[in-house]
C-alpha cells in the first residue's frame, strides 16, 4: 500500500489536525490519514495522489511544504 508523508509547519492544534484529517479522509483512495503535532506531518495511505491530498489540505486552510 502506498504511504504519502508531507510536512504542514503550520499544523499548531487539535482544531489543526480535526481539520486536516477530516479533509483528507474525503479524498477517493485515501485508506487512512495520522496527523502528528509534535512532528508537523500528515501520514497518508492508499492509493490516493499527491496532488489530490495538496489539495485537500490547502482546502482545509494549510500550505504543505515543499
Amino acid at each position: 500500500m502506498n504511504q504519502l508523508v508531507l510536512s504542514v509547519p503550520a499544523i499548531s492544534c487539535g482544531h489543526c489536525v480535526k481539520a486536516i484529517t477530516e479533509s483528507v479522509g474525503e479524498v477517493p483512495g485515501v485508506g487512512s490519514v495520522a496527523v502528528d503535532l509534535t512532528a508537523k506531518t500528515v501520514v497518508v495511505t492508499g492509493p490516493a495522489g499527491r496532488d489530490a491530498v495538496c489539495a485537500a489540505i490547502a482546502e482545509a486552510g494549510y500550505e504543505v511544504a515543499a
